[in-house]
């Protein structure tokens, strides 16, 4: 595949920023869109110049155009939307969460799996490239073992019961929004899953969790502080702690930014360039993963995103938290 052709699903606000990050990519086009809307369809394929503007998520998914697909409208349809994509032959981007809990994800990846087409779940923190250089300097051993990680996301939205942030029935709240960056952070930095999980939350009026605090603990007692929120805003930094040093992922660390590195040696501010808006560097790994014929990605495995999706139903299994839908 020399061009990687492009289809999003869902065209809501989180579309609009990955057909911009597209635009920065040389080698990735976007050809076809799809809602269920034909009036918002036409405006976005309008507004990104999209050849095949889809009413329906069905005709986009059997496109012949289309190499890969973003699924990216909301919680509770990521599940049926992607393996709709992935039954028709279609490499899929699943917007984050993957989907809504640990028995979903198996779901779709088992239909993956079974057909041997390429499944990724767009966490994009995780390929942008402070995040990338981080990781290079841990695997260095520059800060030691690392044994604590504070992280936070948080923000205060208005007031929207019927949005899809306080709504259950759009599987709303702030841990499946943006808690989970924090928790897929957690995850690639000590390997795995927490061997022990402790967490608070405030449940809202609508019923679901408006803000939340985790801990996670792993063997050989290294930690992982995390909070997250809907209804307040956080600092949104990151802090790495080593035995040997530390890192600070600088504000908002879940988008391109910089850190700094903190040695016996004092301070170092490092800014890695970057090009586009940031959702690129996750299209580009797609793009990577698919000419060199792998069905899923090294740095978030189809395992470890199904590992983050039962540490996230444990978490709401300690608030009592479920889904209409579940």
């Amino acid at each position: 595949m020399k061009t990687i052709r492009w289809g999003i699903v869902g065209l809501g606000g989180i579309a609009r920023a990955f057909a911009e990050g597209l635009g920065a990519i040389d080698d990735a086009e976007l050809v076809a869109c799809a809602s269920r809307s034909e009036d918002k369809t036409n405006a976005f394929a309008e507004k990104w110049n999209v050849p095949h503007a889809h009413v329906g998520y069905e005709a986009l998914a059997r496109d012949p155009d289309v190499d890969a697909v973003y699924v990216a409208t909301a919680h509770p349809f990521h599940k049926d939307n992607t393996i709709l994509c992935l039954e028709n032959g279609k490499a899929v981007l699943c917007e984050k969460p993957f989907t809504v809990n640990a028995r979903e994800a198996e779901a779709v990846i088992s239909v993956a799996r079974a057909g041997k087409v390429f499944l990724m779940e767009a966490i994009w923190s995780r390929f942008l490239p402070h995040v990338r250089k981080a990781v290079e300097i841990i695997d260095a051993g520059t800060i030691g073992e690392v044994r604590m990680l504070q992280a936070d996301f948080a923000f205060r939205s208005g007031w929207n019961p019927e949005g899809r942030l306080l709504n259950p029935a759009l599987a709303g709240g702030g841990l499946l929004d943006v808690g989970i960056y924090t928790v897929s952070l957690a995850s690639m930095l000590f390997g795995g899953a927490p061997n022990e999980i402790r967490s608070l939350s405030h449940i809202g009026e609508t019923g679901v969790d408006e803000q939340a605090a985790m801990l996670f603990g792993y063997d050989g007692g290294a930690l992982a502080v995390l909070s997250c929120g809907v209804r307040v805003s956080s600092p949104h930094e990151v802090t790495i702690m080593g035995t040997e040093g530390r890192i600070r992922l600088h504000a908002p660390w879940w988008r391109p930014s910089k850190l700094t590195l903190t040695t016996k040696d004092g301070d170092e501010p490092i800014e890695p360039p970057h090009t586009g808006n940031g959702y690129n560097y996750e299209a580009i790994e797609v793009g990577r993963c698919l000419r060199e014929g792998l069905l899923e990605s090294p740095i978030v495995t189809l395992d470890e995103t199904l590992s983050i999706m039962k540490t996230l139903d444990e978490i709401r299994g300690q608030w009592g938290l479920t889904y209409p839908m579940e």
